[in-house]
């Protein structure tokens, strides 16, 4: 395959993103058109890491979404299931426990994290409810997870605009910059699939999260849920 179905297959969506690795970081602040950044910095305030804080950056891809919170004195242990993306990682921050894992089946014990996070990487799991009871699972009570992921525009004519982009504008943008344009389809077509804000919230409640919140970002494009672990 050329890219990964939106039957999210783990070993399809974890090759696909070994194929984007080497380029990702510049290809999303292109796509983006430089908003990524933005959304990463208010990610790194709701996760508020502290020294002393263990922060668990779940999707983290080539670990620079972790920097922040190491930058804090936290201790961040950057996951994602595609080596290749972790590779790149190793590659610019040696220093990082850079560590493989499954969402779905995480490798670390029930009660270890201050913070779970997530940016642009729930979306591509498979089983959206395993891995919010997996980040349940290994946050401590009074711990706290926040989610930064694509969803819906609030303003209609805005949320027409920004589907035209995606499925029109996107493509051939990402065949300019990307090493593997086929996956930024796929960014497209998972974006558009994906629950709206209230959905979301809903999945986080059905995982046991409670004080349930999100915040729209860029005008609901980007959406930021959290929740805390009783």
């Amino acid at each position: 395959m050329t890219r990964a179905s939106l039957d999210k297959q783990p070993h399809e969506v974890a090759s696909m993103f070994d194929r984007v690795a080497a380029n990702y970081d510049l290809t999303n602040d292109v796509l983006s058109l430089g908003q990524d950044r933005v959304w990463r910095k208010e990610v790194a305030k709701a996760v508020g890491a502290r020294p002393g804080h263990k922060v668990l950056d779940l999707a983290a891809g080539t670990a620079t979404s972790s920097l922040p919170f190491a930058a804090t004195g936290a201790y961040v242990v950057p996951c994602d299931f595609s080596l290749g993306m972790l590779q790149e990682g190793k590659k610019k921050h040696a220093w990082l426990p850079l560590t493989a894992g499954d969402a779905t089946r995480l490798p670390f014990r029930d009660d270890v994290f201050d913070t779970v996070t997530i940016s642009f990487g729930l979306r591509n799991v498979q089983d959206t409810d395993a891995a919010l009871r997996e980040l349940y699972r290994v946050t401590k009570p009074g711990g706290q997870v926040v989610i930064c992921e694509f969803s819906e525009p609030t303003w209609a004519p805005f949320r027409t605009l920004y589907m035209e982009y995606l499925m029109r504008a996107l493509p051939p943008v990402a065949r300019a910059v990307s090493s593997n344009p086929d996956a930024y389809v796929y960014l497209a077509e998972s974006i558009r699939e994906w629950p709206d804000q209230p959905t979301l919230a809903g999945l986080l409640q059905k995982a046991g999260w409670s004080k349930v919140a999100w915040r729209n970002l860029t005008g609901g494009i980007v959406a930021l849920h959290r929740g805390t672990k009783a």
